[in-house]
Order: C-alpha cells, then structure tokens, then sequence
C-alpha cells in the first residue's frame, strides 16, 4: 500500500543532499521532518535532539517515543548553551547563540548537512537563530519547498501523526525570560512547572509564564477563563506556586501570541512567544 504524498519539492530538498541530520526539537515542524526525510531517504540520515534545561522535558519524550516506535537513527546531546556566557546573559539576539551552539554540536556528532524545520512563517518573524543557520550552512527543506504551518501540519495529519500534528507553538522555555534577565535552570524549571500546572486549569492553548524584573507573569486567554468560572481558581494555584518559590505574583494578564522579549532593558518589556 502506497504512504502519503509527498510534496515533490520537499523530496527534491531533503534527497539532494548525501547524508542529512535533521534537528528535532519536539515540535510540530520538526518532528514532520525527521518522518518525511526518513519515508524518503532512510539511509544516512541521522535525528538530533539536544536535551537543555530550555526544552520542555515533554518535548525529549516525545521524541523519544517516536524514535522508539519508527526505529529513528536517534543521537541525543547536550548542545551546551549553558557553557556560553553570551546566551547566559540574555541579549536580544540569544537564539543565535542558542543555534550557534546547537549546529556546532551536531557538527561535532556527524558527517551530515544539518536540516532545520524552518518554514516560509518563520521567515517574517525575529529568528536571529536563522543568521547561525546560515553561518553554517544549515538547510531548511520546508522553506525550499515552499511551505508554511498550516501546509506542514497538513501533511502531519497524512502521515497520520496525531499527537504531532495539532501541537501547539511552543517556543523555547528561554524565550519566557525578559531580555537582559539572565538565564538560569532554576527560572526555566519554574516556568515548567507553572505552565504544566496551570495549562490544563486554563483549558486552551497559549498560557504564558514569563519571568520579568517586576515578578511572575502569567499569561492566558482570560476572558475564556472567566467565562469558564477558572480564573479565580487559575490566579489562586499561581499564587500557591509563587509563594512556595518566594517569588511576586503579577495580575494575570491577555496572552498575545507571537509577541517576543525584544528591548534590551528590564522595564515593561513586551511578552515573549
């Protein structure tokens, strides 16, 4: 029985190539990748996944899963941005360090072109990551053959990958840290646990923590909320939460999606993604 089509210019930029890494962070564009490039050429291909206090522990489980049950050529390893004191302390520009980092890694593991799961959205948006990707070479198949989210969750759906599929955007947990701020594990742990802890209480996609100079600022749809009688129930479990981590709880706030950290100061700083 024949598998799903496959965009003939996807095939095209993911064959070209003789031997391919895909980076594969757990997100949707990512995972749909490492399945499209290994339908197409499962000889030397290799999927790398970097394990970091700045990725959800739930995305490496994902991955994980689905490199067990597809019997994925999987290489984990430690991107080592946490040694970079130039992402440590939080510029504007730190994904570039974060990708900076991350290539050189895979480099370091395999012979292969490195594949990133970049699409054509990706490209109106503020990815200094994008700039270390060129610096080295790194291909993006989605964007050679012309494809953006919705065409990528599109044919996640035709290969049937439906935890994947409908994931929603989940940037890195780095990108809850206001600029300037910098980065440490114990911040992006807490980030974790309130996002995990509160999400489900908020029941839809987009809730926020984010760590800023003023305090703890949660983020969600709060007129859903309201609607829903959650949003005494949602400020209440912050609190517990911030209270047990001694740190100040701010009013929670309208999640705006897509907005990013991106002034360098520590004073009223718009929300990341």
């Amino acid at each position: 029985m024949p598998g799903p089509h496959i965009p003939t210019r996807l095939g095209q930029a993911l064959r070209r190539h003789a031997k391919l890494a895909i980076a594969v962070s757990g997100g949707v564009d990512s995972m749909t990748l490492a399945h499209v490039a290994l339908r197409v050429r499962e000889a030397d291909t290799t999927i790398c996944h970097a394990i970091s206090p700045a990725v959800p522990a739930e995305a490496t489980d994902r991955v994980r899963r689905h490199a067990d049950a597809y019997g994925w050529p999987l290489r984990i390893l430690d991107a080592g941005e946490f040694a970079d004191p130039d992402y440590l302390r939080n510029p504007v520009n730190r994904c570039y360090f974060c990708k900076s980092n991350l290539y050189d890694r895979i480099s370091e593991r395999t012979e292969g072109t490195i594949a990133s799961g970049a699409n054509l959205d990706d490209l109106s948006d503020f990815r200094p990551g994008l700039d270390a990707a060129t610096e080295r070479r790194v291909v993006h198949p989605f964007v050679e053959a012309g494809m953006d989210k919705s065409a990528i969750r599109a044919l996640a759906r035709r290969f049937d990958l439906g935890d994947v599929s409908e994931l929603p955007a989940q940037p890195c947990l780095a990108s809850r840290i206001q600029t300037g701020l910098r980065v440490t594990p114990e911040d992006l742990a807490f980030v974790a646990e309130v996002e995990m802890t509160l999400t489900p209480l908020a029941g839809a996609e987009g809730l926020r923590c984010r760590v800023t100079a003023q305090g703890i600022s949660v983020e969600l749809d709060v007129d859903r909320a309201r609607r829903g009688r959650r949003l005494g129930m949602i400020r209440q479990a912050a609190q517990l939460l911030c209270d047990d981590a001694g740190r100040r709880l701010l009013p929670l706030a309208p999640y705006r999606r897509g907005s990013a950290f991106l002034h360098d100061d520590r004073e009223g700083s718009a929300g990341a993604g």
